[in-house]
């Protein structure tokens, strides 16, 4: 595996992708001061939604304990958001940090990092009186204090327009403030919970050839690889292949896409999820962890540290699921890793992987480069 923290190659073209919707907005506000144990109880009763990203808390054990410690002192701490939705719940927009570290710390009493008791830490940040102290370990007074502290809600619902989702995924992007601002696929975590949610996070997870291709074995904190996958299905979307020219917003053509297939069926994922799988036991088998490097095959056995290339892996692996479907594998290994490095080498297929990588010429150019040299037998 490679050890890398920064594992993925930005794109200038992609990186600063921040699409502004036409539409205008219909949208009541109102505030509602709430207290903890209100709070508790709601997410206890499936009231407030969990998005699907609770698996993904990004606070360190000082962070936490400051919001804790900042409670027990009465402090003012900042407002969350919440969204209502059209059962009547509410979607955390911004604040599932706050939240969720008081709901782990009075409720749960474990610290979702190491599952062992969530202790107060014993950084000089926290004062003396309960540092290093669980939620069972202080005061009555100080228990008391916790869930009864007050959190000012600002509460929003949308009226227009009717199609809720991608305006919901602006409204999340804007307001969210926290000091970790959300990614775009964590913003999607939460808009578009349901069925294709989970299996994106499904086959992330547990497909074992994927993990081995991206370089990780535990999923990424802030679901770069769910994006990933999200990428490979929705850049074969034939609204994108209908299109001769021109530029697609890829943040927002990921929301609009997201969000049809959030009613797919069970029996379409499944076999969605063995195409995707196919494709990445093949892809994995014959080039490894590099297959998405640039890395050409001379210099594979030295190792060196490249980056994740996510115009490399759409091509690639969009072209294989082509060659699947057409009977053209070739599992000659020696024979595909000298094909691969003729593709790395093409100055078209430099262009299209890294410049105006967006441009449907280009996806559709960078595409069809890698199934020519990759499966055409006279390449």
């Amino acid at each position: 595996m490679i050890q890398d923290d920064n594992i993925i190659e930005e794109i200038d073209s992609e990186t600063h992708d921040d699409y502004v919707d036409d539409d205008l907005y219909k949208i009541k506000s109102w505030g509602s001061d709430m207290s903890f144990r209100e709070i508790i109880t709601m997410y206890e009763e499936d009231e407030l939604v969990k998005p699907e990203m609770q698996r993904h808390y990004v606070w360190d054990k000082v962070e936490a304990s400051r919001f804790i410690d900042s409670l027990l002192l009465g402090l003012p701490v900042p407002s969350v958001f919440l969204a209502n939705t059209k059962d009547s719940k509410k979607i955390i927009v911004d604040g599932y940090q706050r939240i969720m570290t008081v709901y782990d710390y009075v409720k749960e009493g474990i610290w979702r990092e190491d599952g062992k008791v969530f202790k107060l830490s014993r950084s000089q940040k926290i004062n003396p009186r309960w540092q290093g102290k669980a939620f069972t370990e202080l005061e009555s007074e100080y228990q008391r204090k916790i869930r009864s502290s007050l959190i000012h809600a600002i509460i929003f619902e949308q009226s227009h327009p009717n199609d809720d989702d991608t305006s919901l995924f602006q409204v999340f992007e804007r307001i969210n403030t926290s000091g970790r601002s959300l990614t775009a696929q964590e913003i999607r975590n939460c808009v578009y919970q349901g069925v294709y949610n989970k299996f994106l996070l499904s086959i992330n997870e547990e497909d074992t050839d994927w993990r081995d291709l991206y370089g990780t074995e535990a999923p990424d904190k802030r679901m770069t690889d769910v994006e990933l996958i999200l990428r490979y299905f929705a850049l074969q979307d034939p609204e994108v292949w209908r299109m001769e020219t021109g530029r697609i917003s890829l943040k927002k053509h990921l929301n609009l896409f997201m969000g049809k297939m959030a009613k797919s069926s069970e029996g379409y994922l499944d076999n969605k999820e063995e195409e995707f799988g196919a494709v990445t036991q093949y892809l994995n088998n014959i080039f490894g962890e590099y297959a998405f490097r640039r890395v050409l095959s001379d210099e594979i056995d030295e190792g060196p540290k490249k980056r994740f290339v996510p115009t490399l892996f759409d091509s690639i692996s969009i072209a294989t699921k082509q060659a699947i479907k057409n009977d053209v594998l070739n599992t000659n290994r020696i024979d595909m890793l000298n094909r691969r490095d003729r593709l790395l080498g093409d100055p078209d297929y430099e262009q299209y992987i890294s410049i105006e990588t967006t441009r449907v010429e280009h996806i559709h150019g960078r595409i069809n480069l890698a199934y020519r040299y990759l499966y055409d037998k006279n390449a």
